[in-house]
């Protein structure tokens, strides 16, 4: 049984003619006839009564008509929505991405996605790293925006931008008087960092092992903004992303640059090898692409380089 032979059942019941339904469906009488002579045989049974006049359907043909235009109803309904997601005029996106992250990027993002594609739903997941290469794993993301390093060989990646990461004082504090500060500078410092588990965290041990101090940690806290209101009370300082750094206003000179070589962390956009982008995503990443201007302040990028290799 095939959707053509389908097909000519219905415009023949609907035209009660063999040769009006094979006008419809352009193709001759004779090939329309064949076909449905054919699925006759096949199924063992007679669609329709061939009068003179006209075909009628036969109580076999009418339970086979029943079901053939319930089935090339959902036919028409899949090749239109495959054609909807190709031209992205509908769809869904789920994208997960790291809480240090998302608050930061998506308002640079999802605005203009939204404007250009309305009928694409996007829906969002902030998690740690491992989670979200095994929700990519799973098929459960399409696409996931981290912080390399990205261990995983089953992974692509792409970087977006690199950052630098600021060292965030409360009013009043002696560095805030410092254009530049040196690393030596915090080795008395209590830190206020990510919790374990969030790349952050572990980006700024790096940076302080790396300078032959170990940071005093009063505190961890699993959101940016609960250190940066930590800080702000006076409770300690931190190393904070540049996307995460108010722009202008006088908080801004709250946040410092760390003389070179300051520590930076490089965003990246994280796929299944196995799984490439269809339309959707792509589209989305090309958003994603567009954003590092808006994201880091127009601030030197640190590395040019698109990398298409796991990182």
């Amino acid at each position: 049984m095939e959707l053509q032979q389908l097909r000519y059942v219905v415009a023949v019941a609907r035209t009660g003619n063999f040769s009006r339904a094979s006008e419809q469906c352009h193709v001759s009488q004779p090939s329309l006839s064949q076909q449905i002579q054919k699925l006759e045989e096949e199924l063992g049974e007679r669609l329709f009564d061939r009068l003179k006049s006209r075909a009628r359907l036969t109580p076999a043909g009418e339970a086979l008509h029943e079901r053939a235009v319930r089935i090339l109803a959902e036919v028409d309904a899949a090749n239109r929505e495959a054609t909807e997601h190709r031209t992205l005029t509908r769809g869904k996106i789920n994208v997960g991405l790291l809480p240090t992250i998302a608050p930061y990027l998506l308002p640079h993002v999802l605005p203009r996605f939204s404007r250009a594609f309305p009928g694409i739903e996007i829906v969002v997941q902030e998690d740690t790293t491992a989670r979200l290469l095994n929700s990519l794993t799973g098929c459960e993301l399409d696409l996931a925006v981290a912080s390399l390093p990205i261990a995983d060989q089953r992974m692509h990646t792409e970087t977006l931008f690199t950052e630098e990461l600021r060292v965030a004082l409360p009013p009043r504090h002696p560095l805030t008087r410092q254009r530049s500060i040196q690393a030596t500078d915090l080795e008395s410092e209590r830190f206020i960092l990510m919790q374990e588990g969030h790349c952050l965290g572990e980006q700024v041990l790096n940076f302080c092992t790396r300078r032959d101090f170990h940071p005093n940690i009063l505190c961890r806290s699993a959101q940016i903004e609960t250190i940066r209101a930590l800080v702000a009370a006076g409770m300690g300082i931190s190393l904070i992303p540049a996307m995460a750094c108010p722009k202008s206003g006088a908080a801004q000179r709250l946040y410092r640059p760390l003389a070179a070589p300051a520590p930076h962390r490089s965003i990246s956009a994280v796929w299944l090898e196995a799984r490439p982008p269809r339309h959707a995503v792509l589209a989305f990443l090309e958003h994603l692409r567009a954003a590092e201007r808006s994201v880091t302040g127009g601030h030197r990028r640190l590395s040019a380089e698109r990398r298409g290799a796991v990182g």
